[in-house]
This record gives C-alpha cells, structure tokens and sequence, in this order.
C-alpha cells in the first residue's frame, strides 16, 4: 500500500476519534469537513476524485424509521411493552433470563435497541423486589438489546446489509436477502444471549450477603429509595386503537418476510424479481400510512418520538461516514484488492475483526457495516464470509459509554451496575459504595421519581 493511502486512512481514523465521542449526529456532521479536506486538499496527499454515499441504504434507513415512530406515536410499543412486563412478572425468580430475552425480542420487533430505556426500571423493580442483584439481569438485557439490532428485519443494521450485499450472490449462487440474513443472525444471537445470561446469574454476591449493600439498606431513607414504589403498565387497560397498530406493524413485517422468503411473489423487474430493497421500503412506508388511517394517529405527532429522532440521526451519520469512507478507499480499490484478497481468503476471521472494531470506534453497527461492508466485497471477501461475520458489528460494548449501558447504570438505584475501574472490565465499587446514603442521595437525586430520571436520561 502506498504512503498516501496510509496518510488518508490515518486522517479517517482520526476524524472518526474527534467526533465518535460526540454522538452519531456529529460523526454525519464531521464527516463533511473530511469530506472537504480530502477532496480539496493537494495532490498527491489529498484531492481525491468523490466517492458516492449510499443512497439506497439511507432511503431504506428513512422507511423503516417511518414506521417505527409511527407505531410508537400511535402507542402500539406500550402494548409490546405490557405484554414483556407480564412475562418478567410471572416468573421474576428467573428474571435474569427471561429480561434479556424480552429486550431482544423487543428490539427485533421494534428495529432498535433503545426501547430498552422503558423495560430497565420494569427490570429493576422485578429483581430488587425478589432479592435478585439487578447488575444481573440489567447489563445482560442492555447487551442482548443491542445484540437484537442485526437480527431485526426492520433495523437500520439489518437493511443495511441486505442492501449492499444485494447482488452479491454466495459462492453456490444463492442470493442472500432478509430471511437468510435473520436465519443466521437470530439464532447465533439467541445461542450467545443464553449462554450471556448464564455467566450474569452468578455474577457478583447475593444481596443478603453483599456487606456493602446491607450497609447502604441500614439506613431507612436509603432503603426507601433503593427498593422505591412499583411502576407499572399492568392493570392499565391500553386502548384498541394502540393494539391495532401493533398488530398492523407486526402483519408488514410478516409480509416483508415472506416476499423475503419467496421471491416469487414479488413482481418481475426485466429478468429478475423486485429488489427486496425496495420492497422493505414500500411496505415499511405502507405500514406507517396504515397505522395512521386506521389508528387516527396525527401524522404530525410521528416526528416527535424518540425513535424518529434516533433513527434520523443514523441516516446523517451512515450518509457522513459512508460517503467519506467510500471516498477514501475508492481511490485504492485496485491496490486494496491486490494486498487484502488473499490474506482474507487465508484468514476470514480478520473481516470480523475490523468490523467489531470500527463498531466501537463510531458506536454504530449500521454505520460500522456501511464502512466496512463494501470495502470487504469490493476487495472480493466471500459473501458468505460477509454474511457469516455480521453479528461482530455489534463491539460498542467492550467499553461502557453506550446509552443504553449508561441506562442500567442509573435505573440501578442498588448500585450493583457500575463502570469497572479499568473500564473495560466494567467491575468496580460505585459511589453508592462511598457516599454518605442519606446526604448524597438526596444532594444527587433529590426528591425526583423514577419517571423524571428516566425522562431526563431518555432526552
């Protein structure tokens, strides 16, 4: 590889740790001055000829995103979250596998990992209350949450890759669209949650024999705080109208993944069926125009859900990230392909490693698969490798600054899930550990809910 290609891949590495830490909206945002410095910097070093930001994936992501806050505008998501809140109840001795699994079935529902933020005090209450350490079951069901997202037929991760892969058929000749994608994913994906879980159930002391938290409860007015009041969606009778929108978006999303599984039933387009790229973006369309004629949802209240405002900052920051990305090793196709062809070929596992690392580097596994996905098929990466790998697009755990793991720390008023002292080990004593309870508590916290902490994290 020559020096300019490694003095622009150093620039992209470095433009991706200013702004990473700054949230997706600035990592889109950024990337336009990279962009401008790439572009219009001196030759040989800059000057690069445009590369092309991936519309389809973008159109796709703007869709699904459609449809989402549109089900959670209508109040569809309070069903699918009633229904999760039965199950944890029912059962809370085993909460520590039953709540990953309600977070990961939610997001596979749901196409996005941040519905987590309303089960987490759900989570909480159910564990305290049956003398379970909730560190358990809260940091193994913000995992298994974003774990959810690649295999979600209506995530943006999800569409992204059967977008850029459309086309790219495996070595035996077989198309890989949505069904086989989820076929793989979903399955791995519930063989590591199981096995996560298992690891979680015994992962620090039992509360009555924890000195530290004994010590915290000794104090009434901390007791009273740590185990709170429940809050609940149970016993509230949601009306018909919110069933009959998550019913509609759950029909689409059946539909999608038959016409997914059967391409015969998608019309012809010349001599092959209907992209299923297009498919998922029509019906994804459909379906939020449906929950809205039917539920009378206000079409103008869809733009101020958390999901829309979450899934319009992906779209800058896949459009950023990608277009710069591509930008770069577009200028270096042919020398990439000459140095990286056979190494992949004698060592997949290296394409799974790149893309677990630059998951965590831009926080983001649709912005982590729009960067490294075209590159790996452009160099000539097997599809099935592509394929088989795509489940390590998930990396921003390994270091705890992802919301929904900053979630479980505050929802966890015991103080059993906290940041490691070496960060990456995610175990060390909190500050619930070394405060004074009753002063602290109230100097920290005051007397606001559960609900106000949750609104104030959530925004």
């Amino acid at each position: 590889m020559s020096i300019y290609f490694w003095f622009q891949f150093a620039l992209l590495i470095a433009f991706l740790f200013i702004s990473a830490p700054r949230g997706g909206m600035f990592l889109g945002l950024f990337s336009g001055i990279g962009l401008i410095v790439i572009m219009f910097g001196p030759k040989p070093w800059l000057g690069l000829p445009p590369g092309k930001p991936p519309v389809d994936v973008i159109l796709t992501i703007i869709a699904v995103v459609a449809a989402g806050s549109t089900l959670q505008a209508s109040g569809g998501l309070d069903c699918m979250l009633q229904i999760a809140e039965k199950i944890l109840r029912k059962r809370p001795k085993v909460v520590t596998f039953l709540a990953p699994l309600c977070t990961f079935t939610l997001t596979i529902l749901c196409g996005t990992g941040h519905t987590v933020y309303t089960l987490l005090p759900i989570i909480y209450d159910v564990a305290i209350k049956t003398g379970i350490r909730p560190e358990r079951p809260m940091a193994a069901s913000s995992i298994a949450a974003q774990m959810g997202v690649i295999c979600s037929p209506v995530s943006v991760a999800c569409v992204s890759m059967v977008a850029l892969i459309a086309g790219h058929p495996m070595a035996n000749g077989t198309e890989v669209g949505l069904v086989e994608l989820c076929s793989l994913t979903i399955p791995a994906g519930l063989i590591g949650l199981l096995v996560m879980a298992t690891y979680s159930n015994f992962r620090g002391k039992d509360l009555d024999k924890d000195p530290q938290f004994q010590a915290l409860i000794a104090d009434p007015e901390a007791k009273r705080y740590v185990y709170g009041d429940s809050m609940t969606l149970l016993g509230k009778k949601l009306p018909s109208r919110q069933w009959t929108a998550m019913w509609i978006f759950l029909a689409v999303v059946l539909v999608v993944a038959l016409l997914g599984a059967f391409s015969e039933l998608r019309p012809m387009v010349g001599k092959k069926h209907l992209s299923m790229t297009l498919v998922i973006q029509m019906f994804m369309l459909c379906a939020g125009a449906l929950i809205c004629l039917i539920t009378k949802t206000p079409p103008k209240s869809v733009g101020g859900t958390s999901v829309f405002r979450s899934g319009m900052v992906a779209v800058v920051c896949v459009f950023g990230v990608a277009w710069l990305s591509d930008t770069i090793f577009k200028a270096h196709l042919n020398e990439l392909k000459e140095v990286l062809v056979e190494y992949v070929k004698l060592y997949p596992w290296a394409y799974a490693v790149v893309l677990l690392l630059v998951s965590k580097l831009v926080n983001s596994q649709a912005a982590a698969i729009a960067i490294v996905v075209p590159v790996a098929i452009s160099i000539g990466t097997p599809t099935g490798v592509v394929v088989g790998c795509c489940s390590a697009c998930y990396g921003y755990y390994i270091i705890p600054t992802y919301p929904s793991d900053l979630a479980s720390i505050e929802f966890d008023r015991s103080g059993t899930t906290h940041i490691g002292k070496f960060v990456i080990n995610h175990l060390h004593s909190s500050w619930l550990d070394r405060c004074d309870h009753r002063h602290d508590l109230r100097l920290l916290y005051g007397d606001r809910s559960r609900l106000d902490l949750r609104e104030d994290l959530v925004l």
